[in-house]
């Protein structure tokens, strides 16, 4: 069976560009910094021996290369083949390939390379923000959406959520449309 996993990180992301043609698709909007993810975990489980697993980019399947490799140690024992096809890169249990590993090797730590300077970068803006004073955190969005979730399942409709949490109903919308995906 030809099966297609799909990652983006965040839920307001498409999956648009990574065009699979595939028998089955797993698709998670989470971030790939560690492997707890929904449907990751359920292709994982899923798979038989003689499937193909086939990923847009390595870094559309994971962003460590410790993850990277018990993934596809993961896949391969299970007696599957992983391709990666924006790097035009395959992976069997034989390890028959070792240009293959190199090449794996060589971009999974790109990846994880690009993953800590985002972060490097994410802490020093917030540092700077609050020797500014102007750092809030992200605690008042965070509680704003329980709320909303929370009036929705009491059966309130959206506009009057908006008026009660005071945000606007777009807001409210954007938060009801997120949770839903």
């Amino acid at each position: 069976m030809k099966i297609a996993y799909l990652r983006v990180s965040s839920t307001d992301q498409h999956t648009d560009r990574q065009e699979i043609t595939a028998d089955k698709t797993y698709t998670d909007k989470a971030t790939g910094t560690n492997t707890d993810r929904p449907q990751l975990q359920e292709m994982l489980r899923s798979i038989r021996e003689g499937d193909e697993v086939h990923v847009w980019s390595i870094d559309r399947l994971a962003r460590s290369i410790s993850d990277m490799h018990d993934l596809i140690q993961q896949i391969t024992g299970a007696g599957c083949s992983v391709h990666f096809l924006k790097e035009n890169l395959t992976f069997t249990a034989d390890k028959s390939n070792p240009m293959n590993e190199l090449l794996l090797n060589m971009l999974a730590s790109v990846y994880q390379f690009e993953t800590a300077i985002r972060k490097e970068r994410q802490l020093e803006g917030i540092a700077k923000a609050k020797e500014k004073g102007v750092y809030e955190g992200r605690t008042t969005a965070m509680r704003q959406s329980a709320e909303v979730l929370k009036l929705l399942e009491e059966g309130m409709s959206q506009r009057k959520i908006a008026e009660q949490v005071d945000i606007s109903l777009s807001s409210v919308q954007r938060i009801v449309k997120k949770h839903k995906q």
